[in-house]
């Protein structure tokens, strides 16, 4: 399991800029990596744009900085950046639908 603790990003409506949120922490299991592996494989043959990849909520150990939870939904976005699969994830606050989302991380980085 990979714990990650990565710069968060909120966007209270599309035609706002995303303001910074400080460090969003989660945990990556082994089958969500499989998961990851799998979108970042099937990306590479069927050259689609991306892919979302749903989570398990009881899993994630989600920690957001105070004030931007709880989430109404949750998945990780997966994508290719040079034939390399990145991650990263995305949500909706449940108290208003702001995106809240993470930079992106590599998925051959995960351990």
């Amino acid at each position: 399991m990979s714990t990650l603790t990565i710069e968060g990003w909120c966007k209270t409506s599309p035609d706002q800029k995303s303001t910074p949120m400080g460090e969003i922490s989660f945990d990556v299991d082994g089958p969500l990596h499989l998961r990851l592996e799998q979108a970042e494989e099937r990306l590479q043959k069927t050259h689609e744009r991306e892919a979302m990849v749903d989570v398990d909520m009881n899993t994630l150990d989600l920690m957001l900085p105070e004030g931007y939870g709880p989430l109404s939904d949750c998945q990780m976005r997966v994508y290719l950046h040079h034939e390399r699969g990145q991650f990263h994830m995305v949500g909706h606050r449940a108290s208003d639908g702001s995106l809240i989302y993470t930079n992106a991380v590599l998925i051959d980085q995960l351990l």
